[in-house]
């Protein structure tokens, strides 16, 4: 049976800290006694003791272990071990892929995309985007709905962390920050706990280490003069745009 989930599901809705955990469980062949079910998977593994590990197959967050965290519905190490173990069936996993964004980071590598490879990272970025996405339901599903916004903005930060320095990614990332600032001004984003309004702030940092490394990247600035924005983020890259303080 596989299951309805891959690993960029998991490592993108995971702490680091989790995760990097849950892997070295994995490769040092923790996870054993491995069973499919009905419903899911079950597994053993050794961690502090013996824990018996149970998730679904459709969202291996929705699972059950006997460690302390997974008691208190906690995502624990163990359940993630074993949703990896379900994905990859004991086979090593690569480099890459235990490889994690979870902000996004200047590559420092000059460069354009193919129209091939841009056409690639716009699908990307849409597919991405969708996680980040409106919220009027209640309560009971508010922590599933800030998974989401984590989810999405893990992904655009994989793709952004990827891409080379050049006027042509510098205005694909300004596209990138005026939509995500659609969804907060009137898309109906409950950014509460600013899980995207950071990500877009450390996307501004990301920006701006674009300009010093070419500068002709500041010329995708210009398009933010008398943009209306939720927080005014687009003001360090106005000053480099213009080389003035007031725009």
């Amino acid at each position: 049976m596989q299951p309805k989930f891959d690993l960029n599901k998991i490592k993108f809705v995971t702490d680091q800290p989790t995760f990097e955990k849950a892997v070295n469980l994995y490769e040092n062949g923790k996870v054993s006694d491995f069973q499919e079910k009905f419903d899911g998977f079950s597994a053993r593994v050794l961690g502090g003791n013996f824990y018996q590990v149970s998730i679904s197959s459709k969202n291996f967050s929705q699972g059950s272990c006997d460690c302390y965290l997974g008691q208190n519905d906690y995502i624990c190490k163990h359940m993630v071990a074993v949703a990896i173990h379900a994905v990859l069936g004991g086979k090593p996993i690569k480099k890459e892929d235990k490889e994690v964004f979870y902000e996004p980071k200047c590559s420092n590598r000059p460069g354009e995309l193919s129209k091939i490879e841009l056409a690639k990272t716009q699908k990307s970025i849409s597919g991405a985007m969708k996680y980040i996405k409106s919220y009027n339901g209640p309560s009971r599903i508010w922590f599933a709905y800030q998974d989401s916004l984590i989810e999405g903005c893990n992904r655009l930060s994989a793709i952004v962390s990827e891409l080379p320095v050049s006027r042509q990614t510098a205005d694909l990332l300004v596209k990138m920050l005026l939509r995500l600032d659609k969804k907060l001004c009137n898309g109906g984003v409950d950014d509460s706990d600013g899980t995207v309004g950071g990500f877009m702030e450390e996307l501004v940092n990301v920006l701006q280490e674009f300009s010093r490394i070419d500068h002709g990247c500041t010329a995708a600035f210009k398009v933010l003069k008398n943009q209306e924005t939720s927080f005014g983020w687009e003001e360090p890259l106005l000053k480099l745009a213009y080389g003035i303080i007031n725009v």
